[in-house]
């Protein structure tokens, strides 16, 4: 049954169902069984997934089911053994190397009496990163290699070499001259078969494929040593011998051009269980048949993620095992199972059905390694764990047999509580109701919910939200209110504290009033509407009538309902949700700001001053009657009669802003006239070509310049302009911070030339703060002119500035650069003619850029002078981009360019796999280069390699490499592989 939400006598349907009749006692407590954390009879112990380290586990399942191993392992002297004396109780056992953290794991794997264990230490140890999935492959070659090396120390052969017996076999690369037969024979060790599953469908064919002839023709020819030429031949790999245990890597993941990463084959690969390698050895004199005994899987679509899992087969017992981190499964009937595997891989459209398999025989499209021992009749032998790690082990089991203990006690005392808390609970929710003409309080339902729920504690009860604003329960607040008996009150307030308590004289009848008035007078206001606009109709005579804003006339019914519903919603805004979640003092100062931005009834005819505003257009006179009836619904609207003078401060201010409207329009005027070229833009001095008329050109900042024409061509809406403010042109020390050079180039934009005559009416017009001159001494011709300024630049200042510019240009974010691609190094764009590749609308666009800012004006008049001043500076602009001096602020994109969206911190690496995206060309094939230098380190920042906004990176393609294999090799070689980048971890 529901509860009656709006119906504060029904308490029904609040949480009180679980609470009544009889109780499971595992509900009062949320402690597991600490018995499920026990190990089943004749049951494996699983691993902890650390967070991404399953793939460590399978491996560790599969070594730890090769007896051998293992007991070569427990051989293995340890420090704390042969320092003699035992490890103190009081200590924990901390192994300080591999060979000792795998012992320990082994040892624990073997006699523990955890269904799962911890592999932190040896995880730890190998320096693996917990969170990033490692390529499983990789991290088997690695481990192997490692263990291998640490093994080579112990005096024990059988510990020794252990590695090599199990694991390794060897193969030799066998060339042949064609010309004279002659054989080279390179012997080399392996431990595992790299297998290539593309194109294939069974085991045999992979095996095949990796031993088959190669020719050697062409430019891949052999030099032959007989011959002493090179020479046709073929190359073809010979297995010599095989080890106990044979791994086998399927290579499920290859490299992907499209996309520049590292895909998985989902192909299916068949095998069987007996595999004989005799037809495929050099010399076919033994036994070597295989059987199956461990597939490693890995369950996802990407190379990248997924989840691995190992099947492995029980030496002892031959029964197959399913290990998925900490749970274990026993396979039935003694046999291998891959079918629920292989349907958990995600669907594809190309996805192939599987095929057909035989007795003894399996097929999967998640296997990546096929683990084969060598078929013996002899029994496996049983291992024994050391003394010094058994004593270990049973360490840790009676720390395990403390924590069950501990957690069974914490069990019962749960239960214990939670009894007499279900006892006390239905005591409590028989005598909750309030009888009639009993005391009673009002508390709220969020409350009482949250005592019925076990999983939260009840906090102190806060009935402040419920208040109004005497201080009393609101009648808004009572739909999400309960009444309770007088005496469960007692018993909460006592238990949990908190308050004010709401009993029967909180009710608030002053909120119940004024509720009665606002509801009043919204059934009134349609009428009143009526009312009042038929008043409006009627001319109001002499001084008989008061001033109202037209816009508050507009809107008034509006305004006046919004003002009823926060009336009647009062409560919502100023007490916020129930139990203490108010509104925070930020929050409602923040709306109390907004409110008051939005001007009230009658507000709109308010000077600043606060009286009446000056304007008679933005009112009229209503009569008394209208006012009347609008003042029942604005009580506090400012009163206006139609006798009240306007603000006297704004008649004031209205004739002094005429005034100087007026002073504005004439300063405008007389200051156009006398600097009109300079208004217009005409006629202006060049640094680049030094006028023959003068020796002497001042300097203004371009800043002034621009804020002075706006208040020419606007006097009345902008401020005038006091200063010149050359200041802004020097540095701290009053030194120029321009050269002669800059200020005809780069810095020209931010600087205005200045005629000395004009120079004589600013200095009459305006505050000159700093002078600011340029001086040329004439030589023995224009060329060797000399060229002064006051004051003189200050070097240490401009150094600074171009080295902060040169700063900011190194630390940007999501800036354009543009990739052209090159065809046998020479550019598609030609250097000596850009112009020649811009399409007629960038050309345009180019041109509006370049247009004087004076030109939108009406008083600026286009003559034939600005025409040619514009082509000028386009044509300088090319000259600049011939001499390499200065790129242009917008870079014309030519064909074969694209734009890329880069950022200073990005790598090298990462912007090659952008460009890849934009060109189709893989990170290894590219050939950068930028201002004739080569971008080779792919681990470098682009601002480190002086990459910066609107820079030009010239990409030259080779050509593409057709071997898969090669091109994963060249990839890994780039990228930091998986697993590489933490060998040296391992080796520590």
């Amino acid at each position: 049954r529901r509860n009656c939400r709006g119906n504060p006598n029904c308490l029904v349907g609040i949480g009180e169902h679980a609470w009544l009749g009889e109780i499971d006692e595992n509900t009062f407590h949320n402690i597991d069984d600490p018995n499920c954390e026990r190990r089943k009879k004749n049951a494996f112990v699983g691993l902890t997934n650390l967070g991404a380290t399953c793939y460590v586990n399978t491996f560790l399942q599969m070594w730890f089911l090769n007896l051998e191993l293992r007991q070569a392992l427990y051989l293995c002297p340890s420090s704390e053994d042969t320092a003699g004396g035992g490890i103190p109780k009081d200590r924990d056992y901390e192994p300080q190397t591999i060979c000792e953290h795998l012992q320990y794991l082994f040892a624990l794997l073997q006699n523990s009496k955890r269904r799962y264990i911890d592999p932190s230490g040896f995880v730890k140890a190998l320096g693996l990163d917990t969170g990033q999935q490692q390529d499983a492959q990789e991290f088997s070659k690695l481990f192997m290699s490692l263990l291998e090396d640490t093994l080579s120390k112990q005096k024990n052969p059988d510990v020794r070499n252990i590695v090599q017996k199990q694991f390794c076999g060897e193969y030799a690369y066998v060339t042949v001259c064609n010309q004279c037969g002659r054989e080279s024979k390179l012997v080399s060790k392996f431990y595992e078969l790299e297998l290539n599953i593309q194109g294939h469908k069974q085991l045999t064919d992979c095996i095949t494929e990796f031993l088959k002839e190669e020719k050697l023709e062409g430019d891949n020819r052999y030099f032959c040593e007989t011959c002493q030429s090179k020479q046709n031949a073929t190359r073809k790999i010979r297995l010599l011998s095989l080890p106990c245990t044979l791994n086998l890597q399927l290579m499920r993941f290859v490299f992907d051009r499209q996309t520049g990463h590292k895909k998985k084959l989902n192909t299916y690969i068949g095998f069987s269980e007996l595999l004989d390698m005799e037809p495929f050895m050099e010399q076919r004199n033994g036994v070597y048949v295989y059987e199956l005994s461990a597939v490693l899987i890995h369950r996802g679509v990407s190379a990248y993620s997924g989840h691995y899992i190992a099947h492995v087969k029980d030496p002892q017992t031959g029964e197959w095992y399913k290990f998925n981190d900490e749970d274990i499964e026993k396979m039935e009937g003694k046999k291998l199972q891959l079918g629920i595997e292989e349907d958990l891989a995600e669907p594809s459209k190309s996805q192939t059905r599987k095929p057909k398999c035989g007795k003894g025989t399996h097929c999967s499209r998640n296997a990546y390694m096929l683990v084969y021992r060598l078929q013996t009749r002899e029994k496996a032998p049983a291992v024994e764990v050391p003394a010094f790690l058994q004593e270990l082990v049973e360490r840790d089991n009676c720390k395990f047999e403390e924590w069950c203990n501990e957690m069974a006690e914490m069990r019962k005392q749960s239960v214990a509580r939670g009894k007499i808390k279900h006892e006390e609970v239905k005591e409590l929710y028989k005598r909750l109701p309030a009888e009639a003409g009993s005391a009673y309080d009002f508390i709220s339902l969020e409350w009482l919910q949250k005592w019925l729920d076990e999983s939260t504690p009840p906090k102190p009860i806060d009935n402040t939200a419920c208040l109004c604003s005497h201080g009393k329960l609101h009648p808004d607040k009572i739909s999400i209110m309960k009444r309770i008996s007088e005496y469960v009150a007692d018993f909460f307030y006592r238990r949990y504290g908190g308050g004010p308590r709401l009993n029967v004289k909180a009710l608030c009848k002053d909120c119940v009033v004024e509720r009665c008035r606002i509801l009043r007078l919204k059934n009134q206001l349609n009428e009143d509407y009526k009312t009042v606009t038929n008043l409006l109709k009627i001319t109001v005579k002499g001084n008989d009538g008061f001033w109202v804003g037209k816009a508050s006339l507009r809107s008034w019914r509006q305004l006046a309902l919004e003002q009823l519903n926060e009336q009647d919603e009062d409560a919502e805004h100023s007490n916020g949700k129930v139990n203490g979640n108010a509104q925070s003092k930020d929050e409602s100062n923040e709306e109390k700001r907004e409110e008051e931005e939005e001007l009230n009834f009658n507000e709109d005819i308010v000077c600043p001053h606060g009286d009446l505003c000056i304007s008679e257009n933005e009112r009229r006179v209503v009569s008394k009657e209208a006012w009347r009836k609008l003042k029942q619904y604005f009580p506090k609207a400012p009163e206006f009669p139609s006798n009240k003078e306007c603000c006297s401060q704004c008649k004031i201010l209205e004739r002094e802003g005429e005034e100087n409207e007026a002073l504005h329009k004439m300063m405008a005027s007389e200051q156009k006239t006398s600097l009109q070229n300079l208004f217009h833009d005409k006629c202006r001095p060049c640094l680049g070509s030094w006028p023959q008329e003068t020796d002497e050109l001042y300097i203004v900042s371009q800043f002034f310049v621009e804020e002075w024409r706006k208040f020419v061509r606007r006097p009345t809406r902008c401020s005038p302009v006091s200063s010149v403010g050359n200041s802004a042109l020097l540095c701290p020390h009053g030194g120029l911070m321009f050269t002669y050079a800059s200020m005809t180039k780069e810095d020209s934009k931010l600087i205005a030339l200045i005629w000395p005559s004009e120079w004589e009416r600013i200095q009459k017009l305006f505050v000159v703060d700093h002078v600011i001159k340029i001086t040329r001494t004439h030589g023995a011709d224009a060329e060797s002119a000399l060229y002064a300024s006051e004051p003189k630049l200050c070097p240490e200042c401009r150094e600074g500035l171009l080295c902060q510019q040169q700063r900011d240009l190194r630390e940007y974010t999501q800036a354009t650069i543009y990739i052209h691609k090159v065809v046998d190094n020479k550019k598609v764009m030609k250097d000596a003619a850009p112009e020649l590749n811009v399409s007629s609308s960038e050309a345009e666009e180019e041109r509006e850029e370049n247009k004087p800012e004076g030109e939108q004006d009406p008083d600026f008049n286009q003559t034939n002078g600005g025409a040619k001043r514009q082509k000028t500076s386009h044509q300088s602009y090319v000259a600049y981009q011939k001499q390499g001096i200065r790129r242009s602020t917008r870079h014309r994109k030519v064909r074969g360019e694209k734009a890329l969206l880069v950022s200073a911190n990005q790598t090298l690496k990462e912007l090659k796999i952008q460009i890849m995206h934009a060109f189709s060309v893989a990170p290894f094939d590219q050939n950068l280069s930028i201002d004739g230098k080569i971008l080779s380190d792919d681990t470098a920042t682009l601002g480190s390699l002086g990459v910066i906004p609107e820079s030009v990176i010239l990409l030259k393609a080779d050509e593409p490499i057709a071997d898969y294999a090669a091109m994963d090799d060249v990839m890994q070689g780039e990228g930091a592989p998986r697993g590489a980048k933490h060998s040296q971890g391992w080796g520590g």
